[in-house]
C-alpha cells in the first residue's frame, strides 16, 4: 500500500492530542472521533498533518500549498459556526484541485437541507414523513394534512442538535412553542414532520458510483419507559451516563421481517444516488410494525469514531477500522470531480 501525505481537516477546537493520558471521559468525548481517525491513519503508515479550522480558509490553503497532500481527510462539520458551510469548504477544495474524502458539495447541500431533501425524496416516491417548514419571524400555522404527533427540528442542524423529548408535540400550542424555541436556539427555520412510531434503523453506505452497504443496524432503548418516545435525542447520542441509565445500545438488527433487509439495502442505495452523495454516508430509517420503511434523514460524512455505528457495522463484514479509513481515502482520491475532466 502506498504511503500518502494526508491533510486532516478538523475544527480548531477539536484538534486531538497525541495521547489520551490525563484526560477524563467527558474531555475525550469531544474529540474522540478526530483522535481515532488520526491514530488509524498513522497505523496505516500515512504521513499526516492535522489542521484546525474555524473561519479562515487561508490556513487550509497554506497547508495545501506547503504540504502538497495526496488527499485531504475532511472531518469538518461546520465553518464559521454554521453547519451548512462545510459544503463551501469542500467546494474550495475542488477549486484548489485538491482530492478530499467524504461527500461532494452537491450531496452535502441536498442532504443537509432537511426540507429540500424531503422534497426530492417525495418527488422520487421514496417514503418519508409528511412535513412542513416554519420560517423565522412568521406565524406558526399547521397545514391540515399534517397530523399530530409531530417532531420539530432545525432545518439545517445535524447530530440531533436541539432534539429532545420536548421535540415531540401533540397540539398546536405546543407546536408553536417548540418552533419558537428552535428559531431562538438556532436562528434558522424549523421543520415539523410526522412522528413515525417504529424501530430506529441505520444503514452505512460506502462508495461513489459502485455502492456497498453495511448490515442494517438498530438503536435499542432497553430500559426506556414505554411512555417516553424512543427517539435519538442529543442525550441519547452524546450522553454516556444517560445511555447507561436507559440501556441505549446499537447492534445489528435482529428478526427483521422476511425480505425487508433486501428492500432496505436497495432503498438506501437509491437515496444515496438521488441525493448525489459520494464517499460514505449513513441512512436513518424507521420501520413500522406493519413493515413500512420511512427514510428519516440521509447523513453524509457520519461519525467515524472507533466503535460507533458505521465502524461497527463495517467490522461485521470483515472490514477493520483501519481498512475502513483506507477505503474512504481511496474513494476520495478516485472521485471523478469536474476539474479532472
Amino acid at each position: 500500500m502506498k504511503k500518502l501525505r494526508v491533510l486532516v481537516l478538523v475544527h480548531e477546537d477539536l484538534v486531538p492530542p497525541d495521547s489520551l493520558d490525563g484526560f477524563d471521559e467527558k474531555e475525550i468525548f469531544k474529540w474522540k472521533s478526530e483522535y481515532d481517525v488520526v491514530r488509524g491513519l498513522e497505523k496505516l503508515g500515512h504521513n499526516l498533518q492535522v489542521v484546525g479550522l474555524r473561519d479562515d480558509l487561508g490556513v487550509m490553503r497554506r497547508a495545501i500549498l506547503d504540504f502538497k497532500p495526496h488527499v485531504a481527510f475532511n472531518l469538518l462539520e461546520e465553518f464559521h459556526g454554521v453547519a451548512v458551510y462545510d459544503q463551501h469548504v469542500v467546494s474550495y477544495l475542488e477549486l484548489m484541485r485538491q482530492p478530499y474524502t467524504g461527500c461532494n458539495p452537491r450531496g452535502l447541500l441536498l442532504a443537509h437541507d432537511k426540507a429540500l431533501c424531503k422534497q426530492i425524496l417525495s418527488y422520487h416516491r421514496i417514503r418519508t414523513p409528511k412535513f412542513a417548514v416554519f420560517p423565522m419571524r412568521k406565524a406558526v400555522k399547521r397545514p391540515q394534512r399534517l397530523e399530530f404527533p409531530l417532531m420539530v427540528k432545525s432545518v439545517n442542524e445535524d447530530a440531533s442538535l436541539g432534539i429532545s423529548q420536548a421535540s415531540i408535540v401533540t397540539s398546536d400550542e405546543k407546536l408553536a412553542e417548540r418552533v419558537r424555541f428552535m428559531h431562538d436556539q438556532f436562528g434558522d427555520d424549523a421543520i415539523a414532520e410526522q412522528y413515525i412510531e417504529g424501530r430506529e434503523l441505520y444503514v452505512g453506505v460506502l462508495g461513489n458510483r459502485r455502492l456497498q452497504t453495511f448490515p442494517v443496524w438498530e438503536m435499542l432503548f432497553t430500559k426506556m419507559p414505554e411512555d417516553v418516545a424512543h427517539i435519538a435525542t442529543a442525550k441519547v447520542k452524546f450522553d454516556p451516563e444517560y445511555q447507561k441509565r436507559h440501556g441505549i445500545t446499537t447492534e445489528a438488527a435482529k428478526k427483521l421481517p422476511p425480505g425487508i433487509e433486501e428492500k432496505i439495502v436497495a432503498l438506501c442505495k437509491r437515496v444515496y444516488r438521488v441525493l448525489s452523495m459520494s464517499g460514505y454516508g449513513r441512512m436513518d430509517l424507521r420501520l413500522t410494525d406493519d413493515g413500512r420503511v420511512y427514510v428519516l434523514e440521509a447523513n453524509p460524512n457520519p461519525n467515524l469514531e472507533y466503535g460507533e455505528d458505521l465502524a461497527e457495522s463495517a467490522h461485521t463484514m470483515g472490514l477493520s477500522y483501519e481498512m475502513l479509513l483506507q477505503r474512504i481515502v481511496n474513494l476520495g482520491r478516485s472521485y471523478q470531480v469536474a476539474w479532472r475532466g
